[in-house]
């Protein structure tokens, strides 16, 4: 079977004048080569076509795909992520991961918070910043958060991100609406423990691959935030640790619902952190997660519960496969 293979890479974009921190999302080598020695392994003939605009280059050459591997972040707007899905949707060409609808919805944070509240999903209480003046009709107790609305890979989010004045809150809200030209999105601080929840599957057949404690070292940036300094630098900066506790299950179950309310598809995550009365609450919902093999969350939850690197992506195809139902697609799968 032939597998394309998309994704961004750093050094891609790197003559276009953006910074570390544009970049950030975008995926290394290590990450492409680790996903094509895994599905080669398999009995997969790995084509890998690379960005959007290679894409839309070999589509008008007339390329041609039995599925395609889909990891690219894509570069600008609200629908980035979903920008590959969509024209794979127009080609008929099946691909890994979520559509449009779920990859658009999830990206804006304030969206996806309004899904989670309709559904009865706990999440903490918010307001989108448009515009500076919008800062002044914040509503909330402090201590609050603030982030870009559509961000990813803790992107705008420092110390300074947990406020606890007006003026503060005004000031970051201000910073990140010139830096990140986007919406604001203000929130609850949450003070209690930080998960990751992994997931795998689609649907009623999606399943936890385990909850991913957070916990920040003494050479953290900090100890109340998971900071992009914190997450770029979390050899160092960050202990992440397989939890099993009743609250991790609790998050567990949450994470799962918000999964299947989102409408996501094959593996990705959720993350999860109690709130000053040990609920578990939706932070967000993440469903292109990164899949370097040492550095990304959810190869990491899997590798301390024991399921290899090669195993993950095989169980990704394999909830793939399931959609595209063609006997000669389904033959080479390897069953978990």
């Amino acid at each position: 079977m032939k597998v394309g293979l998309t994704y961004d890479l750093r050094r891609d974009y790197e003559g276009e004048g953006l910074g570390e921190e544009q970049l950030a999302e975008f995926d290394s080598p290590e990450t492409v080569d680790a996903i094509d020695v895994a599905l080669t392994s398999n009995g997969y003939l790995v084509d890998r076509i690379g960005n959007i605009r290679q894409l839309v280059r070999r589509l008008a050459d007339g390329a041609k795909w039995d599925i395609v591997f889909n990891i690219a972040e894509g570069l600008h707007g609200f629908g980035r992520e979903a920008q590959i899905p969509a024209l794979l949707d127009a080609y008929s060409i099946p691909y890994t991961f979520s559509e449009p609808l779920a990859l658009s919805l999830t990206l804006h944070k304030g969206m996806t918070k309004r899904v989670l509240r309709d559904m009865g999903l706990p999440t903490p209480a918010f307001h989108v910043v448009e515009s500076i003046e919008d800062a002044d009709d914040v509503d909330l107790p402090f201590p609050l958060f603030a982030k870009p609305v559509a961000e990813g890979t803790s992107k705008g989010i420092t110390a300074a991100s947990k406020i606890i004045s007006k003026s503060d809150l005004k000031r970051v809200c201000g910073e990140l609406l010139e830096k990140f030209h986007q919406p604001v999105l203000v929130e609850t601080y949450l003070p209690g423990r930080e998960f990751t929840v992994g997931i795998i599957g689609t649907g009623a057949d999606s399943r936890s691959a385990g909850a991913l404690e957070i916990i920040m070292r003494d050479s953290a940036e900090s100890a109340e935030v998971y900071t992009y300094l914190n997450k770029e630098e979390c050899e160092t900066r960050v202990e992440y640790r397989l939890a099993k506790d009743t609250k991790a299950k609790e998050a567990e179950t949450l994470a799962l619902s918000a999964w299947r309310a989102a409408g996501c598809r094959d593996a990705g995550r959720v993350d999860i952190r109690l709130d000053a009365n040990n609920v578990p609450n939706v932070v967000e919902i993440n469903p292109l997660s990164g899949l370097h093999p040492s550095h990304s969350d959810l190869p990491i939850m899997c590798s301390q519960g024991g399921v290899e690197y090669k195993r993950l992506i095989w169980m990704i195809m394999d909830s793939a496969l399931k959609r595209v139902r063609r006997p000669s697609q389904t033959r080479q799968v390897i069953k978990v």
